[in-house]
């Protein structure tokens, strides 16, 4: 997937981050608003050198610690979070202010973009962690994702449901050129089912439907580093990584956190 810049991303193959201005981006399609249900869920968007550069999702794990993709914190200098439901048309974004919470960024250290076996073999290590120079209130989040026992994904039956959330893009909008991915800063729900199977890199990643129909939904552009939640639960199985084409169908692939080694490194800022 891609991390959303604050203009729509272009990059394919690869992330699910949003671009503030030219990268990566990734988003929730067929879609219904969360209703409340994933308070823990969070818009996250990285600055470079002061200056907001793209947006992801993610998971509040406690007070202080957002989960997210390696691919969203990597190279970024600060970052911020929001929680409320609806961003759209909120003046703080994407500068922050009192409605949102300031962190600084943190990725795996065995990330890297381009290591990674398979197809597309995006990367390896893509997760992310964001510590809050203050805590979330109670008042405005006080139930958290949950972190799984390893290996629980190798548990899992063959197209076991799954939940998806995040604040990513919505929709296509076609006509007088290519077509153009965009939709609300809001946070939004989807059920989907994994692809169960071997595959190159099956060790550190699960596949995910794509494609809306049946009740199912997908992830896109703006969709990085939200969570792949057990169906109707809190623990997080892994964090939304790539996409394989443009129109994010097929299915999309997202970076397992039941890895030992992985989870201990979460644990650490625990």
């Amino acid at each position: 997937m891609k991390r959303l810049r604050l203009l729509l991303p272009v990059i394919v193959l690869a992330t699910a981050c949003l671009s503030l201005t030219a990268a990566p981006a990734s988003a929730i399609t067929n879609p219904t608003p969360d209703n409340g249900e994933h308070p823990y869920v969070g818009l996250a968007v990285f600055d470079v050198d002061g200056q907001p550069s793209w947006r992801c999702s993610g998971t509040l794990l406690s007070p202080t610690v957002f989960l997210t993709a390696g691919h969203c914190t990597d190279g970024a200098t600060a970052a911020r979070v929001w929680f409320d439901e609806v961003v759209q048309g909120n003046p703080e974004y994407p500068f922050g202010g009192t409605t949102s919470y300031e962190g600084i960024p943190y990725t795996y250290p065995d990330f890297c973009i381009g290591c990674g076996q398979g197809l597309p073999g995006f990367a390896q290590g893509d997760v992310g962690v964001i510590v809050l120079t203050e805590p979330v209130p109670t008042s405005v989040v006080s139930t958290y994702g949950l972190l799984p026992e390893p290996g629980l994904v190798d548990t899992l039956a063959r197209s076991a449901p799954v939940d998806l959330t995040g604040y990513g893009v919505q929709r296509q909008e076609r006509g007088g050129g290519p077509p153009e991915w965009t939709g609300l800063r809001n946070r939004f729900q989807a059920d989907a089912r994994l692809v169960s199977g071997s595959f190159v890199h099956s060790d550190m990643f699960i596949r995910v439907t794509a494609n809306p129909g049946q009740g199912k939904g997908g992830t896109c552009f703006g969709d990085s580093g939200g969570p792949v939640l057990t169906n109707e639960g809190r623990t997080v199985l892994a964090v939304n990584s790539y996409v394989t084409n443009s129109n994010c169908a097929g299915v999309t692939y997202s970076q397992r956190i039941d890895i030992p080694e992985v989870l201990a490194w979460i644990e650490s800022f625990l």
